[in-house]
């Protein structure tokens, strides 16, 4: 394995803490990734900067695919009952995005503000067992071929040293692990001076969420369902004032009368700021045994409500392949499967979003005439519609590159299906594990790895999914030693039967 070394001393030859990962920063992904590892047996400690939540409300939106992945966790009926849902987007001149006719259980799209997902993934990763220094900021690491030394900074200033195997960086936008793995994060501003505010309303708009665009600028309004909404937007006659700028709420309610024909008895703000939109990716998502995730490896315009969801599926994407390689039980490359999976999805991302804000910044009354015709025909046809929300928003199209001869399954999102005796498919992934769906004979062997369940239809096709909920191998008649097979390669080799994986510990030692 090619490593990379940062420069700088570390605080001596003996670290002071040890673990298996060091994941930095306790935002959504990071406390995702941190749960999945600690739950599968892997010590893992969080070191946070913050020594207390944040109250702002960042992200709003919850789409299908994180919902099924809060699902695979227990923790999706939660979520739902702290926001609201709506059933698709409203953009220019009254065209709709439904979700409605999403495959699965969410067929719509979840309001709710960052925290509450936050303090959800926060009781997960409390009851975990996973390690959390809060009041630790990260100050550089290096690493060899064995493992990492993580420097950080305690509480009372003093520095330490964290030995680890594997460093996540999941610690946002300005990510200091970036920096210190030297990995580019090339982009540029995509709209700048945009406002946010979020207020009570007199009248109450439509259930959906919606933007619209005029010469003067854009407006998008987020329901909470809570009696507050959130209120984005830009003035086009205001230049690109800094993000330190007061934001003037007469100026916010003039600009929404512009853009919907009233300003809904806006009232009451509870906080303003002013922000810029970037465009940013990170070169690669891994240097050695260093990785990125969430707003650390990609940002983008809030447009469509991507950045929290894409953050959480990276985690949930690297979580059980960190797991495999701690557990010594992982393929060959199998490491090298999270950059290459998960960067072309990061990249369709900022095209999207991009493309969306683009469009709401439109200025001519041309291109913004052609925008509308064109957005309404296309969200007028419901397979064209349905495409739309599936590939664009929802994240349930994602899919993965498949070997060649593979079935055409493979890569795929898995459904929820029914299994035999009652269940579904998401409930049987809460372990953590591979799920084997198959009612053909099985060897024993994995038992740690893997749990066995039968699919509700006999002679159903046999599929082995991944525990981030992907096909991994399908068969639809498999034969003597397929299942073994497939298992092996995916897996590991077999283990004798009823093997299970170790408890779940934080780190070893304490700062002194």
């Amino acid at each position: 394995m090619t490593t990379e070394t940062t420069t700088g001393t570390t605080t001596g030859t003996t670290a002071d803490l040890t673990t298996d990962v060091a994941v930095v920063g306790a935002g959504p992904a990071g406390m995702l990734l941190a749960g999945d590892l600690a739950r599968a047996g892997v010590r893992v400690a969080v070191i946070e900067r913050r020594t207390a939540e944040s109250p702002l409300t960042r992200a709003f939106a919850v789409h299908a695919r994180t919902l099924e992945l809060l699902d695979a966790r227990g923790l999706a009926e939660r979520a739902l009952a702290s926001g609201t849902t709506v059933p698709g987007l409203m953009i220019w001149n009254h065209a709709v995005i439904g979700m409605t006719d999403l495959p699965g259980r969410f067929p719509f799209m979840l309001i709710t503000p960052q925290y509450e997902i936050e303090r959800l993934l926060a009781g997960r990763l409390r009851d975990s067992g996973a390690e959390l220094l809060s009041g630790h900021e990260f100050t550089g690491f290096d690493q060899d071929g064995d493992g990492v030394d993580v420097r950080v900074r305690r509480p009372d200033g003093t520095a330490a040293t964290l030995r680890a195997s594997y460093l996540v960086g999941a610690d946002g936008v300005r990510s200091a692990v970036r920096a210190a793995a030297g990995i580019p994060f090339p982009g540029r501003p995509v709209a700048r001076s945009v406002m946010l505010a979020d207020v009570r309303l007199t009248e109450k708009p439509k259930d959906l969420l919606s933007v619209n665009g005029v010469r003067e600028g854009f407006v998008f309004i987020v329901p909470f369902g809570d009696g507050w909404y959130r209120i984005i937007g830009r003035d086009h006659r205001n230049g690109d004032l800094p993000d330190d700028a007061p934001v003037d709420f007469e100026e916010l309610r003039r600009l929404t009368r512009e853009c919907y024909g009233t300003d809904f008895g806006m009232h009451d703000p509870r906080w303003m700021s002013r922000f810029h939109s970037d465009e940013r990716q990170a070169g690669r998502y891994r240097a050695g045994r260093v990785f990125l995730v969430g707003d650390a490896a990609h940002v983008h315009s809030p447009a469509g409500g991507q950045g929290m969801n894409t953050g959480l599926q990276d985690a949930a994407n690297l979580s059980w392949k960190l797991a495999a390689a701690v557990r010594g039980w992982a393929r060959p490359g199998l490491l090298e499967t999270y950059q290459s999976e998960r960067l072309p999805v990061g990249r369709t991302v900022l095209r999207t979003s991009g493309a969306l804000t683009r469009l709401a910044l439109l200025r001519s009354p041309a291109s913004r005439g052609l925008r509308d015709l064109v957005s309404a025909g296309v969200t007028r046809v419901p397979p064209l519609r349905r495409r739309v929300a599936l590939n664009m928003l929802s994240g349930l199209g994602i899919r993965y590159a498949a070997p060649a001869g593979a079935h055409r399954w493979t890569g795929m999102r898995a459904p929820d299906v029914p299994l035999a005796g009652g269940g579904r498919l998401h409930e049987a992934l809460r372990g953590g594990l591979f799920v084997l769906v198959t009612d053909a004979p099985a060897p024993d062997g994995w038992d740690d790895r893997v749990v066995r369940v039968a699919p509700s239809r006999p002679g159903a096709a046999s599929l082995l999914v991944r525990p981030d909920g992907y096909i991994a191998w399908a068969d639809e008649h498999p034969g003597p030693g397929d299942v073994e097979r497939a298992l092996t390669l995916w897996c590991g080799p077999a283990r004798a039967a009823g093997l299970r994986a170790r408890s779940p510990q934080g780190v070893s030692g304490r700062p002194a």
